[in-house]
C-alpha cells in the first residue's frame, strides 16, 4: 500500500515538474519574442538617413548618446546621417541609384516622395513586421493615420505621429506686429496682409523681408484656404472641395490666376525678396531673423515656440486662415521608410518602435544631451542651449512627438490641444485615396520639367503671368495634363468601389 501511495506521489511530483518546466520555457520563449532580449541579437549596425535645415554641428556626441541607449535595448549601433531638407530629394535618390548601403530613410509627400519611391521598389512592406516587432506603436496611433500610410492595402512607411492635420496661414514677428498694432482679427484671406508688407517695406531697413517667398512658391501650401485639394506630385491634378470627384488641372483655376497677380503685385512693389525665384533653402533668411512675414500649412498647436527657434529666437504669432484639416497627404508628411535591401530590417523595425515608444530615445535624438545641449527645468521642460551645437527644432521628423519634452515657454495643454485637433479635425473627402502615377509616369516627367522651367518665376511674382501664365498652360497641356486627369478619374471611381 505504501508503495502504491509513493508510485502516486512519485508520479504527480514528475508531472508537474515538467509542467513547471515547460510553463517557464514558455514564459522564457515569450519573453526573448517580446522585449527582443538584446544578448539574443547580433550586434549590428544600421544607417538612418533625414533631412534637417541643417547638419548640426555636435551630431556625433548625440550619434553616441543614441547609441549608448540601442545597444543597451536592441544591441544595435545607428549612424546618423542627417542632410539638408534643400539636398535630401537628389541625395537620396542618388543614394539609391548607385546601390549604397542603408536601412532606414525618412520619406514624405512633399521631399523624397513616399508613393513614387514606394513604386521603384525603394522600400520595404511592413506589416509582418509591424506585427512582430512593434504591436506597441502600431496602437499608438489612430486607425485613419494607418489607412492613409497604406498603398495598395500595405504599409510601406511609418508616419511620425505629431499633428496631422494641416492649418493654413501666416506666421508673423510679433515685433512688427506689436509695433504697427497688427489687427490679426482684420486678415480673413491671403490678400488681406498686404496693408502690413506696406508699412514693413516703407518703414524698416532693406534687410528685413516684408514677405518671405522661395522658389517653390507658396500656392502648393495653400491649396485648402483657396479651396482646393492637390493629390498629384508637383500639385498639377488636384480637385474642388465643392466637387471632389472630378479631377481638374490646379493650375488653370481661378485661384491660381489670383494667387499670381497678387504676388506679382508684391513683388514689383517689394514686398517680395528679389532673389525667391532662385533661392533653394527659405531657411537661409529665416534664422537670420529677417523674414518679417511667413506663410506656412502647419499651424500647429504650440508650434510658435519652435518658430521662434527657426526665426532667428524672434516670438512670431500665427495668423490661421483655415480650421483643422485631415487629408492623406497630412499624414504622410513625415514617415520612416526601411530599404527593401536592408540586411537588418528586424532591427531597423526594433529602432523605429523604439523611435516611437521609448521617450529617452526620442528626447536624445531630439533635443541632443541632457546637461550639454539642453537643461530640465522640471521633469517634462526643457531649456535649449541653442549655441551647443545641437538644435535641429525638428522632433517631427524623427518620431513620435507627443513623447517629446516641452520646451520652455511651451504651453502645457498644447500635446492635448493637438491630440484633440487630430481627432476633431474635418477629414478630406479623399482621405486614403492615393494616386499610383505609374500608369502616367512619362507625362509626370514631362510635366515636372515644365514646372522647373516655369514655376519659380511665376510662383514668385518675377514674371508677369499676363505674358508667361497661357504660355505655362500651354505647355503643361502639351506634357499630358489631360492624360493624368483621366488616370485619376479613374482611380478614384475605383477607390470609390470599394469604401
Amino acid at each position: 500500500m505504501n508503495k502504491q501511495w509513493f508510485k502516486v506521489i512519485a508520479g504527480v511530483l514528475s508531472l508537474a515538474i515538467v509542467l513547471v518546466a515547460c510553463g517557464s520555457a514558455k514564459e522564457e520563449k515569450k519573453s526573448a519574442g517580446e522585449g527582443q532580449q538584446k544578448e539574443e541579437l547580433p550586434m549590428v549596425e544600421l544607417v538612418w538617413n533625414f533631412p534637417l535645415s541643417a547638419i548640426p554641428q555636435d551630431l556625433d556626441s548625440v550619434q553616441e548618446a543614441v547609441n549608448k541607449i540601442t545597444k543597451e535595448k536592441i544591441n544595435a549601433t545607428v549612424k546618423l546621417k542627417a542632410h539638408t531638407f534643400a539636398d535630401y530629394n537628389q541625395k537620396m535618390n542618388t543614394v539609391v541609384a548607385s546601390g549604397e548601403s542603408y536601412d532606414i530613410a525618412w520619406t514624405a509627400n512633399w521631399n523624397w516622395d513616399y508613393l513614387q519611391n514606394q513604386s521603384k521598389g525603394a522600400f520595404l512592406e511592413l506589416d509582418d513586421l509591424l506585427n512582430s516587432y512593434a504591436p506597441d506603436l502600431l496602437k499608438s496611433m489612430p486607425e485613419f493615420v494607418w489607412d492613409a500610410a497604406k498603398i495598395q492595402g500595405k504599409i510601406y512607411g511609418i508616419p511620425n505621429y505629431q499633428t496631422v492635420t494641416k492649418r493654413e496661414g501666416f506666421i508673423i514677428q510679433k515685433r512688427f506686429a506689436d509695433k504697427y498694432n497688427l489687427d490679426v482679427n482684420s486678415i480673413k484671406k491671403f490678400e488681406d496682409i498686404e496693408p502690413f508688407l506696406k508699412q514693413i517695406k516703407e518703414s524698416e531697413s532693406a534687410d528685413i523681408v516684408p514677405f518671405l517667398n522661395d522658389k517653390y512658391g507658396r500656392f502648393n501650401i495653400m491649396p485648402q484656404s483657396l479651396g482646393l485639394e492637390a493629390i498629384t506630385a508637383n500639385n498639377i491634378i488636384g480637385v474642388d472641395l465643392k466637387n471632389p470627384e472630378t479631377p481638374i488641372n490646379l493650375y488653370e483655376t481661378e485661384q491660381y490666376k489670383h494667387y499670381l497677380d497678387t504676388m506679382r503685385d508684391w513683388y514689383t512693389k517689394g514686398y517680395v525678396n528679389e532673389n525667391a525665384a532662385t533661392l533653394k533653402n527659405k531657411n537661409d533668411i529665416i534664422q537670420t531673423g529677417n523674414a518679417a512675414v511667413q506663410f506656412h500649412n502647419v499651424l500647429k498647436p504650440g508650434g510658435e515656440i519652435e518658430a521662434k527657434a527657426a526665426n532667428g529666437g524672434n516670438d512670431v504669432i500665427y495668423v490661421p486662415l483655415t480650421e483643422p484639416y485631415a487629408s492623406t497627404g497630412t499624414v504622410i508628411t513625415t514617415m520612416q521608410a526601411i530599404n527593401k535591401n536592408s540586411k537588418n530590417a528586424e532591427r531597423a523595425m526594433m529602432f523605429i518602435n523604439l523611435l516611437n515608444t521609448d521617450k529617452e530615445l526620442y528626447n536624445t535624438i531630439s533635443f541632443g544631451v541632457e546637461g550639454k545641449h539642453y537643461t530640465k527645468v522640471s521633469d517634462n521642460v526643457i531649456q535649449v542651449n541653442k549655441d551647443a551645437g545641437y538644435a535641429p527644432n525638428a522632433g517631427w521628423v524623427f518620431g513620435n512627438t507627443f513623447n517629446g519634452y516641452l520646451v520652455e515657454g511651451m504651453d502645457p495643454a498644447v500635446l492635448e490641444e493637438t491630440k484633440k485637433a487630430n481627432e476633431s479635425a474635418t477629414k478630406s473627402p479623399l482621405m486614403g485615396f492615393k494616386f499610383d502615377s505609374t500608369p502616367v509616369m512619362a507625362e509626370i516627367a514631362n510635366l515636372a520639367t515644365v514646372i522647373d522651367q516655369y514655376l519659380p518665376a511665376l510662383e514668385t511674382g518675377t514674371w508677369d503671368p499676363n505674358e508667361k501664365l497661357k504660355e505655362f498652360q500651354d505647355k503643361l497641356k502639351q506634357a499630358g495634363t489631360d492624360k493624368v486627369m483621366a488616370e485619376l478619374a479613374k482611380q478614384i471611381e475605383a477607390w470609390k468601389q470599394t469604401k
